[in-house]
Formats: structure tokens, sequence, C-alpha cells
């Protein structure tokens, strides 16, 4: 197994805070994290699986047992299926606010943000754990990485491909996602989830993709917004200030993990993904989760573009400063548009970036420096 380069900040976290939340969709690694972090840690620790019924049984009356064992660091899986878990814990840290004591992972669902958020405020720190990223499997695997995703047993190719995702995404649709507390069905979701992976990196439009699916707008939204929550899908905000233009209002929507995403497109080879017609889009996704997973987690992040066609893929926000732009595009001799070029006079970032496939690194005449992915990671990023 490929030792997470998350581990570090886990660490730092451990070491201030009572209580760390390792979130991600099923399946990322979790539970390998911690075991990680578990060596750092100077205590006895003690993993509880909710989804075990002796686990469970052993939190009917979580006060009374994890109060018996108070120098332990208690790892808890699936916590969100115990919601009435998170005041107890509240209780707990504030009789002794000792750092490293609880580390909680979960399925990301409404219900553990909201929940652990609100009881535990001050106590508690969030680190999102995504799917292997390029700096954790060498950047010599740009390609693998970029066709089959980066879930550690299908990246890793302990199952094969086309089997892994077929019985990840039935179990998600049949068994996860209505343990969070999604409503629909599993056929209707598992419809949505297809027709989003062919307007994957494109503006989403509720009505009309509800229209399709026989359902309502705001149902959409609502089973989108879900997705989004469970790590699956990424809705990407326009930038909106008053600079007096005509800004396109509707998010762009993305299958976040790009193996996912070419086993819902039929895409099984990399000769098959250079030849379709979403190898755009799916580079541009691709990309973007990327960089988001290798910047500053207090970034945020935005697209920008005009009716009149001016467009950057990606902003990257911090402090209510543009401090990065960004252009994805394929092609190695790419360059910018006109368009890129208006809109880089118009959000004036502090640096701007052309990112394509190739392996030059230079600065353009209209102000991107273009250069690969692997070069903007290694040389540009700096979480890592």
């Amino acid at each position: 197994m490929i030792d997470r380069i998350f581990t570090k900040q886990g660490i730092e976290y451990l070491n201030y805070f009572p209580c760390l939340a390792i979130t991600g969709s099923r399946q990322v690694g979790k539970t390998t994290l911690s075991r990680q972090l578990a060596k750092h840690l100077s205590g006895t620790v003690e993993y509880i699986d909710l989804e075990l019924p002796d686990d469970y049984r052993k939190l009917e009356d979580a006060y009374f047992y994890l109060s018996q064992f108070s120098h332990k660091t208690f790892v808890i899986d699936e916590v969100q299926r115990n919601k009435s878990l998170f005041p107890v814990l509240r209780g707990l840290i504030d009789q002794d606010r000792r750092p490293g004591r609880f580390v909680l992972l979960g399925s990301a669902s409404p219900h553990l943000i909201r929940h652990s958020s609100e009881s535990l405020a001050g106590r508690i720190a969030f680190l999102e754990l995504p799917p292997f990223i390029l700096p954790e499997v060498g950047f010599e695997y740009l390609d693998d990485l970029w066709l089959r995703g980066g879930y550690p047993d299908v990246f890793l190719q302990n199952t094969p491909f086309h089997l892994w995702m077929q019985s990840f995404i039935k179990t998600y649709l049949e068994r996860d996602l209505p343990q969070l507390g999604l409503s629909g069905t599993p056929s209707l979701i598992g419809r949505l989830w297809s027709m989003l992976a062919h307007q994957h990196g494109d503006l989403i439009n509720y009505s009309q993709t509800g229209r399709s699916l026989a359902i309502t707008g705001p149902t959409v939204k609502s089973n989108i917004d879900f997705l989004e929550s469970a790590y699956m899908v990424r809705q990407l905000q326009p930038w909106s200030v008053n600079i007096g233009k005509r800004l396109v209002k509707s998010p762009k929507v993305f299958i976040r993990d790009a193996g996912i995403l070419h086993y819902l497109l039929g895409v099984g080879s990399f000769e098959k993904l250079l030849g379709h017609y979403k190898v755009g889009s799916s580079w541009e996704g691709f990309v973007i989760e990327q960089i988001m997973a290798c910047t500053d987690p207090a970034a945020h992040f935005w697209f920008y573009r005009t009716h009149e066609g001016a467009e950057l893929d990606l902003l990257i926000e911090k402090g209510g400063v543009i401090e990065v732009a960004i252009e994805i595009k394929l092609g190695s001799d790419s360059t910018p548009t006109r368009g890129n070029v208006e809109a880089l006079k118009t959000v004036k970032p502090l640096s701007a970036f052309l990112i394509n496939h190739g392996t030059m690194d230079y600065l353009h005449s209209s102000g991107f420096r273009i250069c690969g992915l692997t070069d903007y990671l290694q040389k540009y990023c700096n979480r890592f």
C-alpha cells in the first residue's frame, strides 16, 4: 500500500485538536490512513467499526464505555451510523481536552458534517481524503491514474478495473447512499449518475436534466447535492463579482474520480479515452481534482465564464484574493485563446497558468505560464 502524503497533516491536527474527522468516499483509504497515523501516536489505539454489530453495541451507551478508557485514542469508523455520538464526544472532550483523543472516519454525509460541526465546534479538525493523487503514486503514472482513477484497489490492480467499478457502483447505489439518507431509488440515481458522466465538465441545467429523468429540477438538484456530499460529484461554482460583465451563473458538474467517469462512459483503455468525445472534459476534471487536492484546504475554488466567451477553467482564491487562474487544455501545443486573455485582464490574478498534457514549461506573452500538470504540481503547489 502506498503511504498517503496526508499523514503529515493528520499528525499536525492530532497534535493540536482533541478530535480529527477523516472524511471521504467508501474504499478511498480512510482506515489505512488512520493506521498510518496510529504509528505516530504515543498511547494505545482502539478501533471501533460501527458496521460491526459487536462494535456498534459497545457504543450503545457511548459515555459509559468511552469514559472507562480515557487513556486510549479511539478510531471510530463509519461514525455517521451513530448520530447521537457527537454530543457524547463533546462532553468527554470538555472533561479532557488532550489532543488526539478521537479519530472519526466517515463516508461523508450531511448528517456527519452537520452534527460534528455543531457539536464539536472548536474541538475538531477535518481532513478530506481523496483517492490517490499524482504526488503519491509517482508522476510517471500520470496516464494510468487519469485512466483508472485513484481508488487504491483499482489503481493498484488488485481487482480488474471493470469488475471493481461495477461492484463499487452497485454497492454505492443499493446500500451506501440509502444508508447515508438519499431517498431516490437506485435505478433513478444510477441513471442520473450516468447522465452526469455525459455532462461532465458542462454547465448543469437542473430543469433539462429533470425532464430527461421525468422528475423536477429541484429534485435533480437535491440528488446532485447529495452525491456531492458523498464525494462522488463536484459542482464547481462560477465566480461572481460585480464587474459589469454578463457572467454565467450555473455551476459546472464533474464526476470526481476519473476511473468512475470512464467506467460510466464505457471507456476501458487509454486508446479509447483519447478517441472519446469527452476526452477534453475528462482531462479538465482530472486536472481540477489533482490541483484541488494539492492546494491549501483553506482555498476556495471557482471557474469564470461570461456569455461573450471569456473563460478560465479554475480560479483559486484565498483571503478574498484570486491568487491563481488556470486554463486547462489537453494538447501539448495549446496556447491561450482570445477569451482566456480577456478573462485574465478582468480577473487580474496574482499568477496564471495554462496547464496541458505536455512537458514544456515557459512564460507566454499573454501572461500565462504554460506547463504540464506534473510541472505545476511539483513546482507551483506548496501543500506537500
